[in-house]
């Protein structure tokens, strides 16, 4: 038997190790569904043993946490969006939040996650939820409100306007991303359209821009 030169030992640290453990894992849970998937799967992708993957990631919630977090992180987000509400900047504020649910179509596999995950009852969907949408749609509702308030926006209900709002996002990633329908503007263009579409209908008629581009009141 000839042994591998030391030269052609590939050594991963890690962070690299991790990384490829969630790769594995989150394309094969794409495909097959988590019922679907055996750890001894997830390892042989990763071109582990069982063993290695239990000391990466001694449980599942452990390895659904770090997939969530691969896939989905949303901290430096979080900080923009703050400034954008601070300062009053209501496009931005759906910008931020519209370009970063829409750019996230570029990795095809956290659609089909989230999906399979709320058809199996997986706990991962309960957590995407509760850190991801549940804090958007709370988010949203509160600046919705407090604009309100303000009289930059219409009187509406805040929660169902929120949620109108992630649900043209989320409709449009279902129709290219597990439906296949081709796109017919760019990813950027289609955030502007929605943003614009949804504040044309929530801005206060008193406020609405003049001709010439400032704001009356």
């Amino acid at each position: 038997m000839k042994l591998p030169k030391q030269h052609d030992i590939v050594r991963f640290s890690r962070t690299e190790r991790q990384a490829s453990i969630i790769a594995a894992a989150a394309s094969l849970f794409a495909v097959n569904g988590f019922k679907g998937t055996t750890t001894r799967e997830i390892a042989k992708t990763a071109g582990i043993s069982e063993a290695l993957l239990f000391k990466y990631f001694p449980t599942k919630q452990a390895l659904y946490a770090a997939i969530l977090a691969e896939k989905a992180p949303i901290s430096d987000l979080l900080e923009m969006v703050e400034d954008a509400a601070q300062k009053r900047d209501d496009v931005r504020v759906f910008t931020l939040i519209a370009g970063y649910r829409i750019h996230r179509g570029s990795d095809p596999t956290l659609m089909r996650l989230l999906l399979f995950s709320a058809l199996e009852g997986h706990e991962l969907s309960d957590m995407f939820f509760q850190n991801q949408h549940r804090m958007f749609y709370d988010y949203l509702c509160g600046y919705i409100a407090r604009r309100i308030h303000e009289g930059a926006f219409k009187r509406v209900d805040p929660l169902l306007a929120a949620r109108g709002f992630m649900g043209m996002v989320a409709h449009h990633r279902l129709l290219h991303e597990i439906f296949r329908v081709p796109m017919h503007c760019s990813p950027e263009d289609a955030v502007l359209a929605y943003v614009r579409i949804f504040l044309d209908g929530l801005v206060s008629a008193t406020r609405r821009p003049t001709r010439k581009g400032r704001t009356s009141v």
